[in-house]
């Protein structure tokens, strides 16, 4: 499956830590650009799923899209819904897609052998393996826990 929940964990956490300079929405829509490419090449039948989208020079490109088409998108749905009544700063809409999209490369490049990450610095795959997909989906799971649950917290001393 390649857009998975389990991405948005990290961001969670992410959002907990940076509360308003850090946008889960952009966040997210960072996340699910980055596997478009690897559900094309899985339509396709492709052996090789993670192409240029899951390389450090993919991962620029599309931080850039998401941060450029993310701000007018999520700021829009944001001030619709009566959620915040301000627009996302370029910053945040920035810092947001880059996180995304790089943490997105990380967490793919433990548990993927057909990614070449570093490209086109280096090629090879340094990250694969060096902690079972098992505990990087618990990390992931707890990272969202522990983010809800202090972004949670946050909220509700709020109203």
């Amino acid at each position: 499956m390649p857009f998975t929940p389990l991405h948005l964990g990290p961001g969670a956490l992410f959002k907990a830590a940076g509360g308003e300079q850090f946008s889960f929405m952009i966040f997210g829509g960072s996340q699910v650009l980055m596997d478009v490419e690897p559900l094309v090449h899985m339509i396709r039948g492709d052996a090789v799923l993670h192409g240029i989208s899951h390389t450090v020079a993919g991962a620029f490109i599309i931080a850039i899209v998401s941060a450029v088409a993310g701000r007018p998108v999520c700021g829009a749905l944001l001030a619709r819904s009566g959620i915040m009544d301000r627009a996302i700063s370029w910053p945040v809409a920035w810092a947001s897609a880059f996180v995304g999209t790089f943490s997105h490369i990380v967490l793919d490049a433990i548990m993927h052998r057909d990614m070449n990450p570093l490209w086109p610095f280096a090629h090879g795959n340094p990250l694969l393996g060096i902690i079972s997909v098992t505990v990087l989906h618990v990390l992931c799971v707890a990272c969202g826990a522990v983010g809800g649950l202090v972004v949670g917290l946050r909220l509700s001393r709020r109203a």
